[in-house]
């Protein structure tokens, strides 16, 4: 199996080029390119011609715009990545019988009550980056049939920067943090979805296992402020010098942290679809975390 793996250094992307080592050849591009192939999403016409030259079995897209509120302004290219590659990708994918593996967000939810949410619910994004993501999704069903689109939240990596690393630093510098509680969904690990990806491509590709949309988060759910709280008091449990412990992490509302782009509320992901259809199991996110603060710490 050849697989053509765009965003090789993005944090699922890399935990991509891992997972899907076993399954065959992984072509992995960055936005650079490398050996007259073109990784930039921005080049439309560059990523669809790399994907005609390699000619892979499957097109994996862990690429995206992904600065929430640069967005706002950033207009055009937030646009060019998040639904216009996308749907250049699947094209060319068909043309050459592939199948596209694509990740989205439950930012294309508007955020509102507590449920999580399931694949046929309503969309609604609330600003630039959820509707861009939304339309590369529509983009991508539209033009190729033998996709899957897996939408989550909250991705985090030992690699780069990410919430418990900002929040490990803050509580090392002050005596006291503010974290929004309004705000709930699942952390989810960069290597928990690089891995069930491979694992869910086996059967994808043998015509067991449906094509479309499915949510894929950890189990469980926390707020930012919950979030915060475990990663500080592991930390403070392992030694780490830190001015503030879990206790000094103060719930704030959303209203108190204005943003450029409006956040969503429930960020909670139903992911019963994607679990039954591969028969696999996605572990609850305090596992992960802690985890990946044993790798950071």
């Amino acid at each position: 199996m050849k697989i053509l793996l765009f965003g090789r250094n993005g944090q699922v992307g890399w935990e991509l080029q891992r997972s899907l080592a076993p399954l065959g050849e992984v072509i992995a591009l960055d936005r650079t390119g490398e050996g007259g192939l073109s990784g930039d999403l921005a080049d439309a016409a560059g990523v669809a011609r790399t994907v005609a030259q390699v000619r892979p079995d499957v097109v994996v897209n862990a690429a995206a715009y992904t600065a929430v509120d640069k967005a706002e302004s950033d207009k055009a290219l937030a646009h060019a990545v998040n639904a216009v590659a996308p749907g250049v990708l699947a094209e060319a994918a068909n043309s050459v019988g592939a199948a596209l593996v694509h990740y989205s967000t439950d930012y294309v939810f508007d955020g509102s009550g507590t449920r999580p949410w399931t694949e046929g619910d309503a969309t609604g994004p609330l600003g630039m980056y959820g509707r861009t993501k939304l339309e590369g999704e529509q983009r991508i069903a539209a033009a190729l049939p033998r996709h899957l689109v897996l939408r989550t939240s909250w991705v985090y990596a030992a690699r780069g920067g990410n919430f418990a690393k900002t929040m490990l630093r803050l509580a090392g510098e002050r005596t006291q943090l503010q974290v929004v509680e309004d705000q709930v969904g699942a952390p989810t690990g960069a290597d928990l979805l690089a891995d069930v990806t491979a694992q869910a491509l086996r059967p994808f590709l043998a015509g067991s296992a449906p094509a479309g949309v499915y949510h894929v988060t950890a189990g469980g759910e926390t707020s930012w402020h919950g979030y915060a709280r475990y990663v500080v008091g592991l930390a403070q449990a392992a030694g780490a010098p830190l001015k503030a412990g879990p206790d000094q992490v103060l719930p704030i509302p959303t209203s108190a942290f204005p943003t450029p782009a409006r956040r969503p509320h429930n960020s909670r992901l139903d992911s019963t679809r994607f679990r039954a259809a591969f028969g696999l199991a996605l572990p609850h996110w305090q596992q992960g975390v802690a985890r990946m603060l044993q790798e950071i710490l």
